[in-house]
């Protein structure tokens, strides 16, 4: 599948992510010389996140004026606010791995069309991997077809985790799933970039991954490039509503089954009388929706709108 066939959109956000790309190459040769900041305790953003942040946003404007934009370091600030078509960007997801030299990051640009992923490209510039999608013709890592493993049996799985690291992760919730999971599985592995976690599902080097406190833009692309190589993602009680729930879990069919299994004791969707209730930390009280007004309580997830996305606490 050559680019030259590839969606217009798609094209534009290939172009975004190589120039990207290159911004996170020249700045890898000279570390030392990166200026870091510190966005709360082991939450990092450098000079090179706001670069990349910013020729991705200058790209994808500079063909589509109208589009919305929803950007890790920027928010909502920039393009049309009511666009129904809206870019969601991580300009280097991994960032903490960069800044150590650790060669596992990337690129993360999707578009979402009324709320659903329509395109995706996750770049990843140490090893001019490009792996991208278009809903509906496939899911490929540069010209080869993507396809996620055929492993059933969890015994045999290899999977892909990410653990908590900010102030107020509930870590004891996580060792629970850790051990849980990690009894069953051949092996657990924890690269540092959710993004790539979910291409490398649906290249089928992990049979499945999970993590919870992500945000939109760790998840978005990933997710297409995901559904479109044949596996399922969702929340850790199975439902399509992951992607503003701060938890998902990504596999192929067989193990992706198994393990919501395991994990469905321990999700946190957000559900309307949570809603009600104050929240334990500052994280989820900024993902929370507002308080439902009087009406018979629902059991399904309540969807947190994407406009209120902006103000989280990027991670």
């Amino acid at each position: 599948m050559q680019q030259t066939s590839l969606h217009p959109m798609l094209n534009v956000a290939i172009k975004a992510a190589r120039a990207a790309g290159a911004i996170i190459n020249r700045a890898s040769l000279d570390l030392e010389a990166l200026r870091i900041n510190t966005k709360s305790p082991n939450d990092f953003v450098t000079e090179v996140d706001h670069a990349c942040e910013g020729v991705i946003i200058e790209t994808l404007l500079g063909a589509y004026p109208d589009h919305g934009i929803l950007a890790e370091e920027s928010g909502r600030t920039h393009g049309a606010k009511h666009s129904e078509f809206v870019w969601i960007i991580d300009p280097l997801d991994g960032t903490t791995n960069f800044i150590h030299g650790l060669p596992v990051y990337c690129v993360s640009i999707a578009l979402a069309h009324r709320g659903v992923v329509q395109q995706a490209v996750v770049y990843d510039p140490t090893r001019n991997d490009l792996f991208y999608a278009t809903k509906g013709r496939g899911a490929f890592l540069n010209d080869r077809r993507l396809r996620v493993s055929k492993r059933t049996r969890m015994s045999d799985a290899l999977i892909g985790t990410g653990f908590p690291f900010r102030r107020g992760d509930n870590f004891k919730r996580y060792v629970k799933m850790f051990e849980e999971v990690m009894q069953h599985c051949a092996g657990l592995r924890r690269p540092g970039a959710a993004a790539l976690d979910l291409c490398y599902v649906a290249a089928g080097y992990y049979d499945a991954f999970f993590e919870t406190g992500l945000q939109p833009w760790d998840l978005a692309a990933g997710s297409l490039i995901v559904s479109e190589a044949g596996g399922l993602i969702g929340n850790f009680t199975g439902e399509a509503d992951f992607l503003h729930q701060r938890e998902v879990v990504a596999g192929n069919p067989k193990i992706y089954a198994q393990l919501v299994t395991m994990l469905a004791p321990y999700t946190r969707v957000i559900k309307e009388e949570d809603a009600a209730a104050p929240a334990p930390s500052a994280a989820e009280a900024a993902a929370a929706p507002a308080p439902a007004p009087a009406a018979p309580r629902k059991r399904g997830p309540v969807r947190i709108k994407k406009d209120e996305v902006g103000g989280d606490a990027p991670v």
